[in-house]
C-alpha cells in the first residue's frame, strides 16, 4: 500500500451495464474494509449501547466518529493526549472522521455561515465555536482516525437553486482549502460533490471534486428530504462520470437495507448512517421482509427469536417475548440487544451483496435482495411492517 490508503476493484461492474455494482478493498492504516460496505456510526466515539467487541460480532470493519461532537467534548485535544482515538475509544479497526460538515445542517438554529467558515453555538453550553476547512482537517488530524472528510457545507436537497449553487461554490472553495491543510501521511482525506438534486449543479461538483487529490470521492447533501427516485437519478449522474476514476465512492447518511442495495446497484461502495441503531431503540427490529415493532403487545408472548437465521446474541440466546419486556420495563440491555441485531441484519445484508457481485450475479439477484430488504422493486418507498 502506498500511501494511507488504497482501493483496488477486485470485480468491476460487468460489460453489459446491468448493473454498476462493483466489489473492491479498501486497505487503511488499520486494516482492510471489503465494499461494498457500511459503517456504523459511533457519534461520541462509542456506537450507542455497544462495546468494541460487540462491534466485532456484529461484523463491523469500519466505523464513523463525529469531527464536531468530538471536537466539543471531550475535546480533540485531550483524546490526541491520550494516545488518539483508537487507543481513547479500543477499537483497532479503522475509523473515518467526518467534518463536521453536517452540522452545518443539523444545528441549523444554532450557526451562521460565511465564506471563511461556519459560528457555532455550542448545543452543549452555549459556547461560540469557529470551524473552518482548517479547523476541521487541524481536529480529524489530532483524533487519528484512517479517512479524513474535507469541511463542506451541505444543505437540504430541497432547497432553492440559488442556495444549492451557493453552497456548492463554498463547499469547493473548502475542499481546496482542506487539502492544502492536510499534513497527516497515515491518513487518507475524502474531499466531498455537492450540487443537490439540480442535474447540473451535482455533475459539475462532480467533475470539480473529481479533479482534485482526494484519495476518495463522498457524495453528500443526500439521504435527506429527498424521494428514493430522486437520490437515484443524482447518485447516476454523479457515478457517470465518475465511471473510470479508480477512488472509492462513498454516500453519506444512507441506511435502510433498500436503499443500500439501490446505491451498491448504482456504483456506491460506502455508506455510514445512525438509522440501523436509531430505529433498533424504537423497537424496530430488521427481520428478511420488513420489520417487528417489538413494542406491539402481540409479541409479550411470542417464544420465538426475532429472527432464526440471525447469528446475533439477541437471536442465539433470547425471545421475542424477552425483548418485548425488556422495552417495557426500560431495560438498558433492550437497547443493546436490539442494536446488535439491526447491525448484524445490516452487515449481514451488505455481505449478501458482496457474495453476489464475487460471483458475478447482482443483476440477476436484485429481486431476491429487494425482498430481503422489504423492497419488491426500485422507487418504493420504506420497508413495511411484518
Amino acid at each position: 500500500m502506498s500511501g494511507p490508503s488504497r482501493f483496488d476493484v477486485l470485480v468491476p461492474p460487468p460489460a453489459d451495464g446491468s448493473t454498476r455494482g462493483r466489489l473492491g478493498r479498501l486497505s487503511l492504516t488499520h486494516g482492510d474494509v471489503e465494499t461494498p460496505q457500511f459503517m456504523p456510526v459511533g457519534t461520541n466515539a462509542a456506537v450507542k449501547a455497544l462495546d468494541p467487541d460487540d462491534l466485532v460480532d456484529v461484523g463491523a470493519t469500519i466505523i464513523l466518529a463525529n469531527t464536531y461532537h468530538l471536537s466539543l467534548r471531550p475535546g480533540h485535544e485531550r483524546i490526541a493526549t491520550l494516545g488518539g482515538l483508537h487507543r481513547f475509544m479500543a477499537w483497532d479497526r479503522p475509523i473515518l472522521t467526518d467534518s463536521g460538515g453536517f452540522q452545518v445542517v443539523s444545528l441549523g438554529d444554532l450557526r451562521v455561515v460565511d465564506d471563511d467558515g461556519v459560528t457555532f453555538r455550542s448545543h452543549l453550553d452555549g459556547s461560540v465555536r469557529r470551524f473552518t476547512a482548517e479547523h476541521a482537517i487541524s481536529v480529524q488530524e489530532a483524533l487519528g482516525s484512517d479517512v479524513a472528510v474535507a469541511f463542506d457545507q451541505p444543505v437540504s436537497p430541497l432547497s432553492p437553486r440559488a442556495i444549492v449553487e451557493d453552497a456548492t461554490a463554498r463547499t469547493h472553495r473548502w475542499a481546496e482549502r482542506s487539502l492544502a491543510a492536510h499534513q497527516r501521511t497515515d491518513q487518507a482525506l475524502f474531499g466531498i460533490v455537492q450540487g443537490g438534486l439540480e442535474p447540473d449543479l451535482r455533475a459539475a461538483s462532480t467533475a470539480f471534486v473529481a479533479a482534485l487529490p482526494f484519495d476518495g470521492i463522498c457524495l453528500g447533501g443526500l439521504a435527506g428530504d429527498e424521494t428514493a427516485e430522486q437520490r437515484e437519478a443524482t447518485i447516476d449522474i454523479a457515478v457517470s462520470r465518475l465511471a473510470d476514476d479508480p477512488r472509492p465512492r462513498y454516500l453519506m447518511g444512507l441506511g435502510s437495507p433498500a436503499d443500500l442495495l439501490e446505491a451498491v446497484h448504482r456504483g456506491i461502495d460506502l455508506f455510514d448512517s445512525v438509522l440501523p441503531a436509531r430505529v433498533a431503540r424504537n423497537g424496530h427490529l430488521w427481520v428478511p421482509g420488513g420489520r417487528l415493532n417489538l413494542r406491539n403487545a402481540r409479541f409479550l408472548d411470542d417464544a420465538e427469536p426475532v429472527q432464526a437465521d440471525c447469528s446475533c446474541m439477541l437471536c442465539r440466546r433470547f425471545s421475542r417475548a424477552y425483548l418485548a419486556h425488556l422495552f417495557r420495563a426500560r431495560e438498558l440491555l433492550a437497547y443493546r440487544l436490539a442494536t446488535c441485531h439491526n447491525l448484524t441484519f445490516t452487515l449481514d445484508f451488505m455481505a449478501r451483496i458482496r457474495a453476489a457481485l464475487r460471483a458475478g450475479s447482482l443483476s440477476e439477484s436484485l429481486p431476491e435482495l429487494r425482498a430481503r430488504a422489504g423492497r419488491v422493486s426500485p422507487g418504493e418507498g420504506a420497508m413495511q411492517s411484518v
